[in-house]
C-alpha cells in the first residue's frame, strides 16, 4: 500500500508546526523568581523586639530561635549572636528577531548578603545592648 504524496507533504507541515509552536513556546518561558522564605531575622524584626532593658533571653528565643553562637564578654555577661547569609543568583535568557534568524543572549547575577546580630545580656538575663552588622556585595 502506497502512500501518497499528499499525506506525506501534510504529515510534513503538521509535524514543522508543532515544532515551531513548541519553540515558540520554550523561547518565551522565562525563569520565575523565587518567593523568599519568611525570616524573622530582619533589620526591622529586631528593631520591633528588641528594647534595651526590658527584652528577656526567653523574648529573644521566642522570636528568633536559638543563636548561632553564646560566649561571655570581658563583663562576663552572655553574648549570643545570630547570622544568615543568603544568595540570589538571577539568570535571563532573550531571544532576538525570529526563531530562525537571528540569535540568543543569555546573563545571569549573582549577589550575597549577610545579616548579623549580636546580643549581650546582664547576669539577669535582660538585653543590656545589640549590635546589627548587614553587608551585601
Amino acid at each position: 500500500m502506497a502512500v501518497s504524496a499528499q499525506f506525506k507533504k501534510s504529515v510534513s507541515l503538521i509535524c514543522l508546526s508543532l515544532l515551531i509552536c513548541g519553540l515558540i513556546t520554550v523561547a518565551g518561558c522565562k525563569s520565575q523568581p523565587q518567593e523568599p522564605t519568611t525570616n524573622p531575622l530582619t533589620l526591622g524584626e529586631v528593631k520591633r523586639t528588641i528594647v534595651k532593658g526590658e527584652t528577656n533571653q526567653s523574648e529573644v528565643i521566642k522570636v528568633f530561635g536559638s543563636p548561632n553562637m553564646v560566649t561571655r564578654n570581658k563583663k562576663d555577661n552572655e553574648v549570643w549572636s545570630y547570622s544568615r547569609m543568603s544568595f540570589d543568583s538571577k539568570r535571563s535568557d532573550s531571544f532576538g528577531g525570529f526563531i530562525f534568524v537571528g540569535g540568543s543572549k543569555a546573563t545571569s547575577s549573582q549577589a550575597s548578603a549577610s545579616f548579623d546580630l549580636i546580643i549581650t545580656f546582664d547576669n539577669k538575663d535582660v538585653v543590656v545592648d545589640y549590635e546589627v552588622i548587614q553587608t551585601k556585595y
